[in-house]
C-alpha cells in the first residue's frame, strides 16, 4: 500500500518544513523596540548630518533647480507641528536657498557633514518638496 522509502521522503519534508520556518521564527523574536522619538529642534539650535544634493524641475518652465537637503537623526519639530505625522520626528531636511550666494555655498558641502543653525523649520507640506521638513531660514555653522 505504501511506496518504498514512504519513511525516507516524509522525514525529509519535515526536516525541510522546520529549516525553513526556523529563520522567520526567530526573525518575529528579535523585533526591535519602537523607537523613541527625536531630541527637539528649535529655532536657533544646529542641525548636523550629511548634505545631499537633488535636482528638481521647478517654476513654470520646469526648468532644473538644485535641492539639497541635510540627513540626520530624528528630531522633533516644536509646536504645531510636533513629529510632522511620523513615530520618531523626520530625519531628512531640506534647505530652501533664498539667493545664488547661498547655493554656491552649500555645493562645497555635498557629500559631507554639515552643521546648520536653525532659524525657521516646518514641516513638508507641498509634493514638491523631498524631505519631511523643511528649513527656510539657515546659516552653516564653521568649526574652528
Amino acid at each position: 500500500m505504501t511506496k518504498r522509502r514512504f519513511g525516507k521522503r516524509s522525514c525529509f519534508a519535515v526536516m525541510m518544513a522546520v529549516a525553513l520556518a526556523a529563520p522567520s521564527a526567530q526573525a518575529q523574536q528579535a523585533e526591535p523596540a519602537p523607537a523613541k522619538a527625536g531630541k527637539p529642534i528649535n529655532a536657533g539650535d544646529v542641525l548636523s548630518g550629511e548634505l545631499s544634493a537633488m535636482k528638481i524641475r521647478g517654476g513654470k518652465r520646469g526648468a532644473k533647480v538644485n535641492t539639497f537637503q541635510v540627513t540626520s537623526e530624528p528630531r522633533r519639530l516644536p509646536p504645531p507641528n510636533g513629529l510632522c505625522n511620523l513615530e520618531t520626528g523626520p530625519e531628512t531636511f531640506q534647505l530652501i536657498t533664498n539667493s545664488d550666494a547661498q547655493a554656491s555655498q552649500l555645493k562645497n558641502f555635498i557629500g559631507k557633514e554639515i552643521s546648520v543653525k536653525v532659524d525657521e523649520i516646518a514641516c513638508a507640506q507641498d509634493a514638491g518638496q523631498m524631505s519631511e521638513a523643511v528649513i527656510t531660514k539657515w546659516s552653516v555653522v564653521t568649526k574652528h
